[in-house]
């Protein structure tokens, strides 16, 4: 007969008691990991991570990471090293300036994509693109014909304060922010009342930005030092032809 679990208790150490409690709490979170990556496989997201960061005057889904960690390693290393990666130029009072991030245009034919004096001719589709463009239309529920990627090397570059409001956008843009690489953190800002929010944004992570958000609010990837390795991100939208 096995003995009951108060017999087996008694003849051990509190000590003993202690660490089996933490050994299986420890591996509660491994399995519990493991559940989510396995889902992340599978392409179901949790929605409990999914909110509205913005208080008011515009929607910005966060829907945290669409991928498993390998998968997102996959992607990122894709990025890196097949995307033909320029330096961006952008007018700032009155002279071109060249920046330290890099960039690349991706969309169907005609996409062409005017903003800061610049005009970017739209790259074809290469097929590992077109399929996060598809992962990220069946999470958001919209359709996309473009896409702009940036590259940030390190926690030294970013981006001002701007908003995505070019006309060949049209009226209450959405656009499909997915991220690749270092953990950075997203700022918006009201254009009137100047109340600021902050998003982190994860490796292989979602953010949907769509209603008056580009209208009401504006928003930045502040530099920091603390950052020392790339992210990549990809900006989905749709071109008016």
């Amino acid at each position: 007969m096995l003995p009951c679990p108060s017999a087996i208790l008694r003849n051990i150490s509190q000590a003993d008691f202690k660490n089996i409690c933490a050994q299986g709490y420890e591996n509660t979170g491994k399995n519990q990991a493991m559940e989510n990556n396995r889902q992340l496989s599978l392409g179901i997201v949790d929605e409990t991570t999914i909110r509205n960061v913005l208080p008011h005057d515009g929607e910005s889904i966060y829907f945290g990471p669409l991928f498993a960690p390998e998968d997102a390693d996959m992607h990122l290393a894709f990025l890196l090293n097949n995307i033909p990666w320029k330096h961006d130029e952008t007018m700032m009072f009155g002279r071109r300036i060249t920046t330290a991030r890099k960039v690349a245009w991706y969309g169907d034919p005609g996409c062409d994509y005017t903003y800061s004096g610049n005009t970017k001719r739209a790259l074809a589709w290469t097929p590992e693109l077109y399929g996060l463009k598809e992962r990220v239309e069946e999470q958001s529920g919209s359709q996309y014909n473009s896409c702009l990627l940036n590259l940030y090397s390190n926690g030294e570059q970013g981006m001002g304060w701007h908003q995505d409001n070019e006309a060949e956008l049209g009226e209450n843009p959405i656009i499909a922010s997915l991220s690749f690489g270092a953990t950075r953190r997203f700022d918006f800002r009201h254009k009137e009342s100047r109340e600021k929010v902050s998003v982190m944004l994860e490796h292989g992570s979602l953010l949907l930005m769509k209603g008056g958000t580009q209208e009401n609010w504006q928003h930045q990837l502040p530099k920091t030092k603390k950052v020392l390795t790339p992210r990549v991100n990809l900006t989905f939208r749709t071109i008016a032809h």
